[in-house]
């Protein structure tokens, strides 16, 4: 039986002696050292067989049923029989309780998993482990020493901000002036590879990215042929910098999004020259505000119909469906990507997005057709390569994640580790196969 037990223990290094049920239904398992490494001196290895001391310990152990479980560990204190050695005597010790270990090494790898891999809160899972906050920390740390290491040298990196929290009023101490301070942090993503979150910066200033990329190795750099972005010219400066020779892309959603602001500050310029007002739910342009910020082919023929004659008789300029159209041109000319981008069609349908810009001679459209030719070499680097900043977006939703369960972090250390502790796929434990 008590073979059986210590088998169900599983505890390497220790058998089970008995098992007592404490008042309130805690069950007590006492345990002697079975490992014979027990026995020889930490300092100079000398296998010791003279018995100094007799010591119980009680180390916290993984939590088992409902009641819990506590474990005695009767172990003996060692006289050093090597006369050179400076140890007198030492306590036996085994891999999962080294000395001086108030933990087993499995209850701390559980704790440190359960934060960073499951994306637990710290206090949750000390509180179920029955430990402290910093010692539930400490193993998060220690966990994350270990796993995380450097990255290795990617494809296609991915890069893009999120916010660290809300944004903070700080007070100058020489001018005593208060102004905003947005913190931000820059994630460094692999996109072609399944690495995860490579790293993450304080700020989303060029010279971030650049003293960023600059800690890595120079392989790293030489690696990397296409770097995904957002239309952002600070990242794209600090590329051009660091990376001269990989191609900037340009992530689509981004460019349709300022379609779909321009098509916005449109129909809110109109109802303000021609009502005086800001819209309301009468107006048939505020009405059918979603369907024309909507896909037209998500859009069934009844309701783009009545979108359009609505439109229609509601803006005498047509300024409005002109905007819807150079909406959709600029949602076609993204679509080729999906056709493999040949160059007759990109150039077609670039040329068409242009010549209603130009056409249109809308204010807001012309600024879209500024943004759109400053930004071409990247768009154009998306046509033909397909590279999205899909994978960093998801990263960004699960950074966002991690602070949501921490609600939000004080210390920046803290917050990468755990941010990159959930999303670096090589620390995530492997996913069981549940197939038949």
């Amino acid at each position: 039986m008590e073979h059986g037990t210590t088998l169900l223990l599983d505890l390497a290094g220790v058998s089970v002696l008995r098992v007592v049920v404490e008042a309130g239904g805690v069950r007590v398992v006492h345990v002697r050292t079975e490992d014979e490494t027990a026995a020889a001196c930490p300092s100079c290895g000398v296998f010791s067989t003279s018995v100094k001391q007799h010591r119980t310990t009680a180390p916290r152990d993984l939590p088992y049923g409902v009641n819990g479980l506590r474990l005695v560990w009767h172990k003996r204190r060692m006289r050093c029989l090597e006369a050179l050695c400076v140890r007198g005597s030492f306590t036996e010790s085994i891999e999962q309780v080294p000395p001086y270990a108030r933990l087993t090494g499995r209850c701390r790898d559980q704790m440190a998993r359960s934060v960073g891999d499951d994306n637990h809160c710290v206090s949750e899972v000390a509180a179920v482990h029955g430990v402290s906050w910093p010692t539930t920390h400490r193993a998060v740390v220690a966990y994350g020493a270990l796993v995380l290491g450097e990255p290795e040298p990617v494809t296609v990196l991915g890069i893009d901000e999120t916010r660290r929290g809300r944004p903070r009023w700080a007070q100058d101490p020489d001018t005593c002036r208060w102004t905003r301070t947005d913190r931000w942090h820059t994630g460094f993503v692999d996109i072609s590879g399944d690495q995860g979150l490579l790293g993450q910066t304080l700020g989303r200033r060029a010279v971030d990215v650049t003293d960023w990329l600059a800690r890595r190795t120079p392989a790293f750099r030489a690696a990397i042929t296409h770097v995904a972005i957002d239309p952002a010219a600070a990242y794209a400066a600090a590329v051009r910098l660091a990376l001269p020779g990989a191609v900037i892309v340009v992530d689509h959603f981004h460019l349709i999004q300022l379609a779909n602001t321009m098509l916005t500050e449109v129909r809110r310029r109109l109802t303000q020259q021609l009502r005086g007002r800001r819209g309301r739910k009468i107006d048939p342009e505020w009405t059918n505000r979603r369907r024309l910020l909507t896909a037209r082919d998500r859009l069934s023929r009844t309701r783009f119909t009545r979108m359009w004659n609505d439109c229609l008789d509601a803006d005498p300029t047509g300024e409005l469906l002109t905007a819807y159209i150079i909406k959709e041109e600029l949602r076609a000319l993204c679509a080729t990507a999906a056709r493999g981008g040949h160059r007759h069609e990109v150039s077609h349908r670039l040329y068409r997005f242009y010549r209603w810009c130009a056409d249109a001679d809308i204010p807001e459209a012309t600024r879209l057709a500024t943004t759109i030719a400053t930004w071409q070499p990247a768009l154009l680097a998306f046509l033909t390569t397909g590279i999205t900043n899909a994978k960093t977006e998801g990263t960004n939703r699960l950074a966002k994640d991690v602070a949501r369960r921490a609600c939000g972090f004080r210390n920046p250390d803290n917050h990468q580790r755990r941010v990159r502790l959930h999303c670096t796929r090589q620390s995530r434990r492997p996913t069981a196969d549940v197939r038949a």
